[in-house]
């Protein structure tokens, strides 16, 4: 089983595993949410980032240990470990974060001091508005950065270009810094769309594309180990180790640079 979409910690698995895998004890999990604007998914307790997740995220607690809880997201099925302080009860959002980035402040006024920044996707409680601002648990959003929990955006193309010039960070799902997949993920999942969270799992769904068949926007393109999302029939957008950045490219140019430094061929093409 693949660990990063399997709920077993080691010691305790969910109980939907249940004569599939053999674990020392079972639960049926605990509902939380991600209670820190952006916290990184671990492979291990204070191990490497495998993904980042972000505010009211919804996920269940499979197991906690020294100060450490192992998760699995609700939102792709994501599993890994997080500390306990980066979680908190289960919430009922009402809004999600619309725009690349927003702030939260401490009054509902521009001039007021700013908590923190909330990244894209971040899930918001309003309980009431004051003028352009929303109160929430996470303090005064402004109210044209947040949009309705089931209003989306139509078109994932026009999601990651509002990330053009992001930095580039291996398992980034933010504007301040993101990866190839984690860009992926985030311009579909603003869509309504579900996307799983790193190329290979991107590359396991979808509708196969011939390679002689023309390409359109929003298909995805990938090579060993990366994904890019297609502008049009010519042009892609990703978060990428060359520029380090979200870029635009032509594909043929990329093609090119990419075999030129050792990436190999486009190994698949993906119509999501």
């Amino acid at each position: 089983m693949d660990r990063r979409l399997t709920p077993f910690s080691g010691r305790v698995a969910l109980d939907s595993l249940r004569g599939r895998l053999e674990a020392p004890a079972f639960t049926f999990g605990e509902c939380a949410a991600v209670a820190l604007p952006l916290a990184d998914l671990l492979s291990r307790p204070d191990g490497a980032r495998d993904r980042q997740v972000t505010l009211g995220a919804a996920l269940t607690v499979v197991d906690r240990q020294d100060g450490w809880a192992f998760v699995q997201m609700a939102r792709d099925g994501y599993c890994g470990w997080l500390p306990e302080g980066a979680i908190s009860p289960a919430i009922t959002a009402t809004h999600w974060v619309a725009s690349p980035a927003s702030h939260a402040y401490g009054a509902p006024k521009v001039q007021a001091p700013d908590l923190f920044s909330l990244p894209m996707g971040a899930r918001l409680t309003v309980t009431a508005t004051h003028g352009t601002f929303a109160a929430t648990q996470a303090g005064f959003v402004p109210l044209p950065h947040l949009r309705p929990i089931d209003q989306w955006f139509n078109d994932p193309a026009e999601v990651a270009l509002m990330f053009l010039g992001a930095p580039y960070l291996w398992g980034g799902n933010s504007h301040a810094g993101l990866d190839c997949s984690g860009l992926v993920q985030i311009a579909f999942h603003a869509c309504g769309r579900d996307c799983p969270g790193d190329s290979d799992l991107q590359q396991a769904v979808g509708q196969p594309l011939p390679e002689n068949a023309p390409l359109r926007r929003n298909d995805l393109i990938f090579w060993k180990g990366h994904v890019a999302l297609m502008l049009d029939d010519a042009r892609l957008i990703h978060a990428n180790g060359h520029s380090m950045s979200v870029a635009i490219e032509a594909l043929d140019a990329a093609k090119n640079r990419i075999a030129a430094q050792g990436g190999g061929p486009v190994t698949a093409r993906r119509r999501p």
